[in-house]
């Protein structure tokens, strides 16, 4: 039986270890039932994930900090508690404080 994931602790737990990173950023997959996978990402104020392309389908959660979601069609802020569909268009994530956020993916 899998034992359910604590986010509050999982986004102390990787804030932490981004805030040591040289990178500033930590990810941990915590779930991958395909196609569904579901990623928290911390990132320090500042750090940022370059340009990539879109999965099928995809949205953001935002659970600490504010952030940018970066592209094409506009930039959009996120605040905590904000969800939010990931364009179907290359796309950026700029931290504009320290953030945590649940990435929310389905693939092929």
């Amino acid at each position: 039986m899998d034992v359910p994931n604590d986010l509050n602790a999982l986004a102390d737990e990787h804030l932490a270890a981004a805030r040591t990173s040289a990178h500033g950023r930590s990810a941990h997959l915590l779930l991958h039932e395909e196609p569904l996978r579901q990623t928290v990402i911390a990132l320090t104020s500042g750090s940022a994930l370059d340009e990539h392309n879109a999965p099928p389908a995809a949205s953001l959660q935002v659970l600490r900090g504010t952030v940018r979601l970066t592209a094409a069609s506009g930039d959009v802020e996120l605040a905590p508690g904000r969800l939010h569909p990931i364009p179907q268009e290359r796309h950026g994530l700029l931290a504009l404080e320290d953030a945590v956020v649940l990435l929310t993916a389905v693939n092929g």
